[in-house]
């Protein structure tokens, strides 16, 4: 559990240095919409490069312990985002939901779905190339 505990961590700095590479960067030449596009797909891109190495260096030992892995990391992320940015932040109940809007162009939930099947799809690889 300690392993998955630090590897969200791990994936909690890659997003701060994400989100704050597209604050000081190329969020201040688009729009709002179009940079949180952007780092959405750059973020699934990052954590991509520490899901592959954390499942490579501590590989799961079953699909089933992969797949609870990213389930556990996606509500661990959740309840940052909601707890964090509603306590901390002082973001509405409102502006938080609103990141989970697909149809506004809103890209989040595809990180949150991208970080429960990453294990596993990594894991799954993994297991091919030993056979």
């Amino acid at each position: 559990m300690f392993r998955y505990l630090a590897a969200w961590f791990v994936l909690l700095v890659v997003a701060m240095i994400n989100g704050g590479l597209r604050d000081l960067t190329y969020g201040r030449h688009v729009s709002e919409l179009l940079a949180h596009q952007l780092s959405c797909l750059s973020g699934i891109l990052l954590f991509a490069v520490v899901i592959r190495q954390y499942v490579r260096i501590w590989p799961p030992v079953s699909a089933r312990e992969a797949w609870h892995i990213g389930l556990f990391w996606m509500a661990l992320t959740v309840a940052f985002e909601f707890l964090f940015f509603h306590y901390v932040g002082g973001h509405s109940w409102a502006v938080l939901l609103a990141n989970y809007d697909m149809s506004a162009g809103r890209l989040w939930p595809l990180i949150l779905l991208w970080v429960a099947v990453a294990p596993y799809l990594f894991y799954r690889d993994a297991s091919r190339r030993r056979r």
